[in-house]
């Protein structure tokens, strides 16, 4: 099943040839790389008002994914431990691959998280987690809604969404300006938050390894090699912010 795309998704924008996302990735790179420059004699922008529009509207999106991973697997009474691709033509099988869609697509739009860093001279915040899981994720949904928009692949979708609700929710609040941050004190909790969704997916796409499941082993492979190096990057940044301090 892994090797041949899916017939309903393979029309849709972005997902029929591999050419699209490379070229995204390639500008996105070059931007990484090329702005800084870019900006170096020139005033950080300060984007306040696009700030708040964009986080608002990003945790509208998360939550209108959650709200369709969760409703669409409770009503297609789908299993965490097994769950095949519903490859038909009907209602809750094509709701299910519209929502992953989605899901791809914002990782597209989660591309100007860097962009809005960079403009606004936050190279700090541009790190080599930043760029690797923001670039990396656009390639990991793309070939999710091309082979698998569904199974498995819903319960990441739905706990992704869910943590960023309260991750663009607190960017919203800190774009607010200085006067917010005393109300900021819960982002350590959210990196928390973050590493336990790692570590459910770990277990969620390893345990099909060990069990007959009609789910592709590759993807769950792939799924659980690329979280065993977030897990690794994030445990870093949580010691290297909170634990050891910020230099």
């Amino acid at each position: 099943v892994f090797c041949f795309s899916d017939p309903r998704t393979d029309p849709w924008p972005l997902v029929h040839s591999p050419l699209p996302v490379t070229l995204l990735f390639a500008f996105y790179l070059s931007v990484v790389a090329l702005g800084p420059f870019y900006m170096r004699q020139r005033k950080p922008l300060k984007l306040r008002g696009l700030m708040i529009t964009y986080n608002l509207a990003m945790m509208t999106l998360s939550s209108y994914m959650f709200y369709e991973f969760l409703i669409t697997s409770v009503l297609g009474n789908y299993s965490y431990l097994c769950q095949p691709v519903d490859y038909s033509q009907s209602e809750l099988g094509m709701r299910m691959a519209r929502v992953c869609w989605w899901f791809f697509f914002s990782k597209v739009i989660e591309l100007l998280d860097t962009v809005f860093f960079i403009l606004r001279k936050k190279q700090e915040q541009v790190t080599f987690l930043h760029v690797y899981h923001h670039a990396t994720m656009l390639f990991n949904w793309w070939s999710g809604v091309k082979y698998v928009p569904g199974g498995q692949a819903f319960f990441i979708g739905m706990l992704n969404s869910f943590v960023h609700i309260f991750m663009y929710g607190y960017y919203a609040l800190a774009s607010l300006g200085p006067q917010m941050h005393r109300y900021l004190w819960w982002k350590r909790y959210l990196t928390i938050v973050q590493l336990c969704q790692f570590v459910a997916i770990a277990a969620h796409s390893s345990y099909n390894l060990f069990t007959e499941c009609p789910f592709p082993d590759g993807f769950n492979i792939a799924v659980f090699l690329y979280i065993l190096s977030l897990i690794a990057l994030f445990l870093h940044f949580y010691y290297r912010t909170y634990t050891r301090g910020k230099q």
